[in-house]
């Protein structure tokens, strides 16, 4: 899905962000994980290549002209009537 911001989420991703970060949160809060420190960095990393990787498909279409109608049809921009 392309939003008017031009980035495209990948919900799974959100999701998953949304878990982990909670999860480690609660943990750390609650002095249950010696890991965190450990895990953070990498999360952190990972998230920040999604990022990257996001910009870099809506780049790449809006470059090809591509827009995002209704569903997850897609079609050139100079088609479009």
């Amino acid at each position: 899905m392309l939003l008017g911001n031009g980035k495209t989420p990948f919900l799974e991703t959100v999701v998953l962000k949304a878990i982990v970060s909670g999860a480690l949160a609660e943990k750390v809060r609650n002095g249950r994980c010696r890991c965190a420190l450990s895990l953070t960095s990498p999360l952190d990393d990972m998230s920040s290549r999604i990022d990257d990787l996001e910009k870099n498909i809506a780049d790449l279409m809006t470059q090809a002209g591509v827009e995002e109608l209704e569903g997850e049809n897609k079609i050139p921009a100079t088609q479009k009537s």
